[in-house]
C-alpha cells in the first residue's frame, strides 16, 4: 500500500463493513458471477424488455402471412377481417421497434459528435 496504514478504529470498521456486504447474497452472486458486457443477474422481465417486442412482432408477422394466404386463398369475410385486425396489431410492435431503434441510433450519433 502506497499510503498511510488504517488505524484500528478505521479497520474495525471497514471490517464490519465487508461483513455486511458479504451478508447480501444477491449482490454476492453478482459479483461471483460478473462478467464483463453480460449480466447475468438481468431479470425475464429486462429480457423481455430488450427482446419480447421483437419476439412478439415477429409472432404477429408471421401470423399475418397465414391469415394473408388463407384470406387469398378462400376469400372469407371473416379471414379477411382477421387480417385486418392482426395487421393493425403487427403495426403497434413495429413502429415500437422503430422509435426504439431510431433513439439508439440519435444517441449513438450525439456520442459520436462528443467524443
Amino acid at each position: 500500500m502506497d499510503g498511510p496504514e488504517l488505524s484500528r478504529q478505521e479497520q474495525r470498521i471497514l471490517g464490519d463493513i465487508e461483513e455486511n456486504l458479504r451478508a447480501d447474497q444477491l449482490l454476492d452472486r453478482r459479483l461471483r458471477t460478473l462478467h464483463r458486457g453480460i449480466r447475468p443477474w438481468a431479470s425475464t422481465r429486462d429480457w423481455y424488455r430488450h427482446h419480447g417486442l421483437g419476439l412478439c412482432t415477429g409472432l404477429l408477422g408471421i401470423t399475418c402471412a397465414a391469415l394473408f394466404v388463407r384470406a387469398v386463398s378462400a376469400p372469407s369475410p371473416a379471414l379477411i377481417w382477421a387480417f385486418a385486425a392482426a395487421w393493425v396489431l403487427t403495426l403497434i410492435p413495429l413502429l415500437l421497434l422503430v422509435i426504439r431503434w431510431c433513439r439508439k441510433a440519435a444517441a449513438a450519433s450525439a456520442g459520436r459528435k462528443k467524443g
